[in-house]
C-alpha cells in the first residue's frame, strides 16, 4: 500500500466491507503498543457541526438584510 503525497491511503475493500465503513463514515487512527490501528467512529447525536446548534438562536430579532447593514457599518 503507497501514502500519496497528500498522505492518504485507500483501505482495501475488505477491510471497508469487514468494519461497515462507506463514504463519508468517520474513522480515527491510533496507536497503541506502537501499532497503528484504525477505529471506525460511532455516530453520535451530537451535533455534526460546530455551529450547528445556534441555528435558528436569533430568528425573528432581525432580517438578513438588517443584519449585512449592521455588520457592515452601512
Amino acid at each position: 500500500m503507497k501514502v500519496t503525497t497528500k498522505g492518504q491511503v485507500t483501505i482495501p475493500a475488505r477491510i471497508r466491507e469487514y468494519m461497515d465503513i462507506s463514504p463519508h463514515s468517520e474513522v480515527d487512527f491510533r496507536i497503541t503498543e506502537g501499532v497503528v490501528v484504525l477505529v471506525k467512529k460511532e455516530k453520535t447525536d451530537e451535533p455534526a457541526e460546530r455551529f450547528t446548534a445556534l441555528r435558528g438562536v436569533l430568528k425573528g430579532t432581525r432580517t438578513t438584510r438588517e443584519w449585512m447593514k449592521a455588520t457592515r457599518g452601512t
